[in-house]
């Protein structure tokens, strides 16, 4: 079970670095491996088959809309700004969009305004 949420994660984490997220750092979130900004938390492993991703509440509630087969919440995440994401089936593009969504929640504002300017050239 921990060699499956390790491998999970190890292409959250080179997704996360092709992306070119400034100051996200490698940690863990409620004992699980995580990616944090600036020492918050933004995208962690629940378990080897799924993620919680951080993301605005108005966010959450379309995507879930949109596609719950692939984005879902459980009753603690309600009413919270991160939603959970089937690993297995969102593809690498969707989930590095997830990613820098979730990333852009929880870095600080200069930051964010330095990676759009520089992602923006």
């Amino acid at each position: 079970m921990v060699q499956e949420i390790e491998t999970g994660f190890e292409r959250v984490r080179r997704l996360a670095e092709a992306a070119g997220l400034p100051e996200t750092t490698v940690g863990t979130s409620y004992g699980t491996p995580a990616l944090l900004v600036k020492g918050k938390s933004f995208v962690r492993t629940k378990d080897a088959e799924t993620l919680v991703v951080m993301c605005a509440l108005e966010e959450k509630e379309m995507l879930m809309e949109l596609d719950p087969s692939l984005f879902f919440e459980t009753d603690h995440y309600k009413g919270w700004p991160a939603m959970l994401v089937r690993l297995a089936i969102i593809d690498d593009a969707a989930l590095t969009q997830r990613l820098i969504a979730a990333w852009r929640e929880k870095a600080p504002k200069r930051l964010a305004a330095q990676f759009d300017a520089a992602s923006s050239r």
